[in-house]
């Protein structure tokens, strides 16, 4: 229940984060009013000696989230997709949080899967090995199919994860309305709305069937994909609180001395984790999001592997039109194209001025080009970006955030493994082909067929559509002046003939 009782929880919470030093850094971060601060404050400072101690060799807020455990773990994690929330800089610190928590015992493991599965472990894997790897909310053993012989993975969920996450989900929502309550000013913060994106995520992660359902989507988008590979599910041995996939062997893309001992290029690496991530989020629009060093392994045959699918992205077509051109403008330094880009797509006011929008984004794009290819940043470039837009009142777009965020960890990936990277020059091959292939004279006789498709399963309706719309006009009310009655009954008669037209050109193509 979402009552006063969770005020306790919060107490421990701000208690933690004063103890840890995050809850300066976390306001500062935030940038969070000041009224909204002094109560942060209060919760916090008079029982710091009630906070939790966490790690000390980890950053501030870090070492707080991991201490208040899985739940929190997670929702740093998610706060890591939202640069626009938490800031650049705090979004990359939380990129690495990584879950320390002890494992559960392999017994309650086989426990869980046999409930969840319907029959004995011993009947479905010829071993079950210890946990090799503990998350916030579930834990992996490597396990052997007793009809194949196949290696497999067996994701296990954490026991009563559902229970204790609904616990701390009632606290983070009755925190939102609390804010909102005392710092009427901190709205803009849209602290209900993130804890509502953080339960939906986190409601997705507790079911592994739509785990397993990502899997296999970007399986199949990515099969073709040379240098790459991702590990399918296994249906039969998955249910919503157990998924088993293909096992994964390779080196951890973190390891760089364990690549180099095994003959890897580094350089050719970190050049295809950056093109491999862009072909997937502008060919597909469906890329893995949390690309960081602890999801992505390298096989034997150079092969780049990744796996744990409990963070997606998604974009439509028109976004990655508009994403791609304004990362091609600024490759090109075409920062007039930029802007136009911009405005064309809605992201800025109409009341705002072209030139000077154009001008903004030269201030933000000559000085990192202008750099060394070691310096030239994504993340600068983003943080650059975000002070420009919301200075020109452009709203916050959602559907873009998570795959900025993305682009700036891929971008650190690629970075760790060749620090002299010209991400821009890397980048060029790719947008410039999904560029030609989607923007050119092809990709509107593309679109243009497609709509008449979508216009011509109007075809059967067609005469009823007209006559319905000719007996409006002559229902019509006589006060209504005639200049609207012609101008409704040509806007009627142009969309009978554009449905008319689709019919033609579907059965043409």
């Amino acid at each position: 229940m979402r009552g006063p009782h969770n005020l306790w929880r919060l107490i421990i919470t701000g208690a933690t984060f004063e103890r840890s030093g995050a809850m300066k850094v976390a306001l500062e971060a935030m940038d969070v009013p000041p009224r909204l601060r002094l109560v942060a404050r209060v919760l916090g400072w008079p029982f710091a000696w009630l906070g939790l101690k966490g790690d000390p060799a980890l950053p501030p807020v870090t070492r707080a989230l991991t201490a208040l455990g899985p739940a929190y773990i997670k929702f740093g994690q998610v706060l890591s997709t939202r640069p626009d929330v938490v800031g650049i800089e705090l979004a990359e610190q939380l990129t690495v949080l990584q879950d320390r928590l002890p494992p559960f015992s392999v017994a309650e493991a086989k426990a869980s899967v046999a409930a969840a599965l319907g029959q004995p472990v011993d009947a479905m894997f010829t071993e079950f090995s210890e946990p090799v790897a503990a998350a916030s909310i579930a834990q992996v053993h490597s396990a052997r199919r007793i009809d194949t012989g196949a290696k497999v993975a067996v994701k296990v969920l954490r026991p009563g994860i559902e229970r204790a996450f609904q616990k701390d989900l009632d606290a983070f929502h009755f925190a939102a309305r609390l804010i909102e309550l005392v710092s009427p000013s901190s709205r803009r913060l849209r602290p209900s709305d993130v804890i509502a994106h953080f339960e939906s995520v986190v409601l997705g992660e507790l079911d592994l069937r739509m785990e397993a359902s990502a899997a296999l989507e970007f399986c199949a988008n990515t099969a073709n994909d040379a240098g790459f590979a991702a590990p399918r599910p296994h249906w039969d041995l998955s249910a919503r609180r157990v998924m088993t996939l293909d096992w994964v062997d390779g080196i951890a893309l973190g390891d760089i001395e364990a690549l180099q001992a095994a003959g890897h290029d580094l350089v050719r690496l970190s050049e295809r984790v950056l093109q491999l991530f862009l072909s997937h989020a502008l060919r597909d629009g469906y890329f893995h999001a949390d690309m960081h060093q602890g999801n992505l392994k390298v096989a034997a045959n150079g092969d780049i592997v990744a796996y744990d699918f409990g963070i997606m992205g998604q974009i439509d077509e028109y976004t990655r039109r508009v994403y791609a051109e304004i990362l091609m403008g600024f490759i090109r330094k075409d920062y007039r194209r930029v802007a136009e880009v911009h405005f064309e797509a809605g992201y800025v006011p109409r009341d705002r001025s072209v030139e000077d929008f154009a001008r903004a984004l030269r201030a933000v794009g000559e000085p990192i080009f202008g750099m060394d290819a070691s310096h030239i940043s994504m993340a600068r470039l983003l943080a650059y970006l975000f002070e420009v837009t919301e200075r020109f009142g452009m709203q916050t777009r959602t559907e873009l955030i998570l795959l900025q965020r993305t682009m700036v960890v891929v971008e650190g990936v690629s970075r760790s493994l060749n620090p002299a990277l010209n991400m821009w020059e890397v980048a060029k091959p790719v947008v410039g082909t999904y560029i030609r292939q989607n923007l050119g004279p092809r990709s509107m006789v593309r679109d243009l067929v497609r709509t008449a498709r979508v216009l011509g399963r109007f075809g059967p309706k067609l005469p009823e559509i007209v006559e319905n719309l000719l007996r409006q006009q002559v229902a019509a009310p006589p006060e209504l002046p005639a200049p609207r009655r012609r101008r409704d009954l040509v806007a009627f008669l142009a969309g009978g003939a554009l449905v008319g037209a689709g019919v033609l050109l579907a059965a043409l193509f």
